[in-house]
């Protein structure tokens, strides 16, 4: 059981360098957190009992601030480039010291975690930040260890939180005042300048992405969940692909909605909370999410709220269209409680297609599912990253997680196929995006028509259904689904200015295969073939 108190670890926090603190609060309890940050004026308690936060001008990830020390240990197995960035370790030390001062006299919050449901592959995280929120945050997101295992807790790696330190660029050799820094000898993770809270959860799945392949498991950003015939399903999309809603569905238990890792033993979830998108929401559309938003524990970030009632506008992008909501799983009423399942029998891949021209649902081949994973072609959608402007943007985000991956995409493609072939799992393309034209022309799709076509695929009813074979993209399109009507499928159709769909077509299919010409040296020709070219 979850500790009723806070639990000091003998493992203090002078093992890390942190002296002569104000106070260290160890494993707060929610209603501590809550005390703690109403007192210090970090947020406002929300109609319903949510404590509702905002982050300032970083309402989203920082991207370009995120880099990894270039040390003997890692270096070898690290994709050095744009995303994963090199750091001296020299600066490292210079910014860890000034961490460890900045946090003399000041309260600390320390919460002792574990990422990873499987007790085989778990992994031990401390988690440091100067504010009670995200301590709070961390304490939804990632598992709660037991009493026994709290007091004897030693962090396998350990994250020091300080949104209130800023860097200096010149001093520092960081990008900005903001810094992720990631040193995988040192087990340690420093993050600053920024407190979208985002950063801590990314950065415990950036260690799993490094570590968890390494020990023969694939590390995956998708959501997982169960049917009714203990039959799993994977969800893999980027952030606003509808990896969470689509997870969260009453008819199946939910495993995680984010970030799993599928070993010998089956799929399991690396965290013990979910961090949803919550722009727009609504009770009718997603009553599951909805009613997190309604619970005592629950963050929600950068949600704009009234003044004097507590209440929500979900609707209003004022601070940004990136609102979220950060609940632990059992809020959600039908939940995994081992957070655990068996081998997949179907895998999801979500795309946001801005320009509306891929199908809706198509089935995949072992050899598309190859292709459609290492290009993980999706819409960025506004907010999520900061420098994103107000409408989505197309982008190839490998093994849809490209800025979460420190190795190599074909690391994690010969995993997944590898487990697709022994386990025989079935793999399917569904566009999430625009239909009927492009984003500010056509509509999203509908989310109704998408939940029916995902079960649809899940429950196997379009197991015998015929297909047909898209001319511009190749993909095996079923001809019909039930609940969804025939012209739907096809998304040539539902363009009113045909030439028009064939033009936005035809250029979607040449960034595809430029896109994929920097894997064409490490893939088959089956492979290779199976993607998609670009049309005359």
């Amino acid at each position: 059981m979850p500790s009723p108190r806070p639990v000091v670890s003998r493992y203090g926090v002078e093992n890390h360098g942190l002296v002569n603190l104000r106070a260290a609060h160890w494993n707060g309890s929610i209603p501590f957190l809550y005390e703690e940050a109403i007192r210090r004026g970090e947020g406002l308690l929300g109609d319903g009992g949510a404590l509702v936060v905002t982050t300032g001008k970083h309402t989203g990830r920082s991207p370009k601030d995120k880099f990894i020390v270039n040390e003997p240990s890692s270096s070898a197995d690290i994709w050095w480039g744009d995303v994963n960035r090199k750091f001296s370790q020299e600066r490292f030390d210079s910014m860890h010291r000034r961490m460890l001062a900045y946090y003399q006299g000041r309260d600390a919050f320390v919460l002792d975690s574990f990422a990873g449901a499987d007790p085989d592959y778990r992994l031990r995280v401390r988690v440091v930040t100067e504010t009670a929120w995200q301590s709070l945050f961390a304490r939804n997101m990632f598992i709660r260890p037991t009493v026994d295992e709290l007091k004897d807790f030693e962090p396998e790696f350990t994250i020091l939180h300080a949104p209130g330190l800023q860097a200096d660029p010149k001093l520092d050799g960081t990008n900005s005042e903001t810094f992720i820094l990631i040193d995988f000898a040192k087990k340690l993770v420093l993050i600053g300048g920024s407190s979208y809270a985002g950063e801590i959860k990314k950065s415990v799945f950036t260690l799993m992405n490094y570590l968890m392949p390494g020990r023969g498991v694939l590390s995956m950003h998708c959501s997982a969940n169960i049917g009714k015939k203990g039959d799993t399903a994977i969800f893999f999309g980027l952030s606003g692909t509808g990896k969470t809603t689509l997870s969260a569905d009453s008819t199946r238990t939910l495993i995680g909605d984010d970030e799993h890792g599928w070993s010998d033993n089956g799929i399991f979830n690396f965290e013990g909370g979910c961090y949803a998108k919550v722009i727009k929401l609504s009770r009718e559309a997603e009553p599951e999410i909805f009613a997190t938003t309604e619970r005592f524990g629950t963050v929600l970030e950068n949600v704009v709220m009234d003044a004097d009632l507590r209440t929500f506008d979900f609707d209003s992008a004022k601070l940004t269209e990136n609102t979220r909501a950060s609940y632990p799983l059992s809020y959600i009423p039908n939940v995994s409680v081992s957070g655990r399942g068996g081998h997949p029998d179907n895998i999801i891949m979500l795309t946001a297609d801005a320009f509306g021209v891929l199908p809706p649902i198509s089935r995949l081949t072992a050899d598309q599912a190859m292709y459609h994973f290492l290009s993980g072609y999706t819409a960025r959608v506004a907010g999520t990253e900061k420098g994103l402007g107000k409408e989505p943007q197309a982008t190839f985000s490998t093994c849809f997680g490209a800025p979460f991956m420190p190795r190599h995409p074909t690391v994690y493609a010969k995993l997944l196929g590898e487990r697709m072939a022994r386990h025989g799992a079935k793999c399917w393309l569904v566009n999430t995006g625009w239909s009927g034209g492009a984003y500010g022309v056509g509509q999203r799709m509908r989310i109704k028509h998408t939940r029916a076509m995902v079960r649809a695929a899940l429950e196997g009813q379009l197991a015998q259904v015929s297909t047909a074979t898209d001319p511009m993209f190749g993909l095996h399109v079923p001809t019909a689904c039930p609940d969804v009507p025939p012209d739907v499928l096809q998304p040539r159709g539902a363009w009113a200015d045909k030439a028009a769909y064939d033009t936005t077509a035809r250029e979607v299919t040449r960034r595809f295969e430029s896109n994929f010409k920097q894997f064409e040296s490490y893939v088959s020709d089956k492979v290779k073939a199976a993607g998609i070219h670009a049309a005359a």
